[in-house]
């Protein structure tokens, strides 16, 4: 059953610059509540972004033995091209009717990450496709850092808490392409999960379909204002926090009839901490009420690897 009562408030990073306190209690609440938060003026130019989107359009209109031939066996989807209905949602029976390409980031030579995180494929066309994500992928990264830096505060930590767990991070930049899809399809399009990661930062969900699971078992449709980003919690966040901040399961349905001849394309920013930071639960999130779920800590890499075999993007 779809619910339309509740609303996710429409936030303004704008007012982190005046206010950070007030702005950290209106972000971090709505990740309490919802596991989600909407934010507009987030400071990632409009003309970056329509760029992106042209580039997004134009790569995955390629001939699909093109794009197959940036798809990289064994590489667990990392870097590249990952081919229409790879990924499963964990536990689900259908696989998602989507396609992708991953950018990370780019290391220097020698780098001390070099090992875990792959470099980076880039296609031969369409025309400025490398310089046009290397910026976004950096204006991505600027807004994370500053949405981190509200979480932070709201948590009762130092605002810069998170900034060396996230610098030279394991982030992956997503371009999606879910196409049109039969009107007796009876996959979804992103079947019902949750985001492995810290954060996500999510440009495209204007276009109707995706949705949230709130707490009284209901889906409840995430609609931002045109331009703004849905920003949500990850499993990594949730289990750093004990809970506190829930990794809300969400999902990305198939579209009325009348939209089912058009392709939906979104753009999710997966910040992740640097591959040896230690997933610790944070001593303020455990309480009597609130027991320590996690005594076990784990590294991010190890997290990531467990993830990334349950959703079917590495094999056993």
């Amino acid at each position: 059953m779809l619910d339309t009562l509740a609303e996710i408030p429409a936030l303004s990073l704008k007012d982190q610059a005046s206010d950070p306190e007030g702005f950290a209690q209106a972000f971090g609440g709505s990740f309490q509540r919802f596991g989600f938060a909407v934010v507009r003026d987030h400071g990632v130019p409009q003309e970056l972004i329509a760029r992106a989107w042209a580039l997004t359009k134009a790569f995955f209109e390629l001939p699909e033995e093109e794009k197959r031939s940036y798809f990289l066996p064994g590489g667990g989807g990392a870097r590249g091209y990952t081919p229409f209905k790879t990924e499963i949602a964990k536990g689900a029976t259908h696989v998602d009717l989507k396609e992708f390409w991953h950018i990370g980031r780019e290391l220097a030579a020698g780098h001390r990450f070099g090992d875990v995180m792959a470099p980076n494929v880039w296609p031969n066309q369409p025309e400025g496709f490398r310089e046009t994500f290397i910026e976004l992928f950096a204006a991505f990264d600027t807004a994370g850092d500053k949405l981190l830096s509200a979480v932070a505060r709201y948590l009762g930590l130092a605002p810069d808490w998170f900034d060396p767990a996230v610098k030279d991070g394991n982030s992956v930049l997503r371009l999606l392409h879910y196409p049109p899809v039969a009107a007796d399809a009876p996959e979804v399009r992103a079947g019902a999960h949750e985001d492995i990661n810290l954060i996500t930062l999510l440009l495209g969900a204007e276009e109707a379909g995706l949705e949230l699971l709130d707490r009284d078992g209901k889906w409840l449709a995430v609609k931002p204002p045109e331009g703004a980003m849905v920003i949500n919690v990850g499993d990594m966040l949730q289990r750093l926090t004990n809970h506190v901040l829930p990794s809300t399961t969400h999902r990305v349905v198939n579209p009325p009839a009348e939209r089912r001849g058009h392709s939906r394309y979104s753009m999710p920013f997966f910040l992740h901490p640097a591959p040896d930071f230690l997933i610790k639960t944070l001593p303020g999130c455990v309480s009597a009420e609130n027991p320590n779920r996690y005594p076990e800590p784990i590294t991010a890499h190890d997290y990531l690897h467990e993830r990334l075999v349950e959703i079917g993007l590495i094999k056993k």
